[in-house]
């Protein structure tokens, strides 16, 4: 029984419209720091920007869409993001 291909998409960089989802911990300067790391690694659409609390407001996700060049630099954004300390996931 042979296996049905699958594609991959692929990304194309550079991507000028491309979503990053950050989930971290509810806070004050939350949604500001979010936006000064991922403005120091690529153009922010922050007309994009939305915001949501977890049920219990414990943590906040962050939503927008950058100006994605390449794959490092989405590597260097995550790491970026998650040395913050305050920052659990990036999608």
């Amino acid at each position: 029984m042979s296996q049905p291909d699958v594609k991959s998409h692929k990304i194309e960089f550079p991507c000028a419209d491309y979503p990053i989802k950050v989930v971290g911990d509810s806070g004050d300067s939350y949604k500001d720091t979010v936006i000064e790391v991922l403005s120091k690694h690529a153009k922010v659409d922050l007309s994009t920007l939305a915001e949501r609390q977890s049920s219990n407001g414990k943590y906040t996700t962050v939503q927008l869409h950058i100006e994605a060049t390449g794959e490092d630099q989405l590597r260097d954004i995550n790491s970026a993001l998650r040395a913050t300390g305050i920052v659990h996931m990036v999608l």
